[in-house]
């Protein structure tokens, strides 16, 4: 299965998300999945990487636009590169290609990719899939939005997230997956 996994671009080798992301990589080309990523720095290298030298496949979507934006190529552990032209479509081609996602410590560009997918999955314009969203922070962001926000979002829609301390849980619940 093709597993998305999304994170900033901020994090560094010496970050704990990194390392998570490293053994994230692992886990799930350990288990046989593809490993899918934004195919650039940070969480993405991080995944990419630990797939990479668990002897894994790895896809990095990239684009035009975020290479026109930032200084930047995909990172060495990219095997097969799915290139588009505007973010926009890589979006929606990380989000509508994958089987499952895992996201990582983030900004606004993890933020979209979550929320997107969880959309999607909403109007019913891709199949359900599972979503789970790794620490403490997804957590609290979440929490937030669904108590603000609660007579806008049903609690069936709710349950289409699931939050994990840790990546262990993750691969854990990925394992767990009954993928069609």
């Amino acid at each position: 299965m093709k597993i998305a996994v999304f994170g900033g671009a901020n994090a560094r080798p010496d970050d704990g998300s990194y390392m998570q992301a490293l053994t994230l990589g692992a886990g799930l080309a350990k288990a046989g999945h593809v490993v899918m990523t934004g195919g650039y720095i940070g969480i993405m290298e991080a995944a990419s990487k630990g797939a990479a030298e668990a002897g894994g496949h790895v896809i990095g979507v990239t684009c035009d636009e975020i290479e026109s934006f930032r200084p930047t190529k995909p990172n060495p552990w990219v095997k097969e590169e799915w290139r588009f032209v505007t973010l926009f479509d890589r979006l929606m081609n990380l989000v509508n290609r994958c089987d499952a996602a895992i996201a990582l410590p983030g900004g606004v560009g993890t933020l979209a990719e979550i929320t997107i997918l969880w959309n999607q999955v909403l109007i019913h314009a891709i199949p359900a899939k599972p979503l789970i969203l790794v620490g403490d922070g997804w957590k609290k962001t979440f929490e937030t939005l669904l108590l603000t926000q609660k007579d806008y979002i049903a609690a069936h829609d709710r349950d289409l997230i699931t939050f994990t301390p840790d990546v262990h849980s993750a691969l854990r619940l990925i394992g767990s997956v009954n993928f069609k």
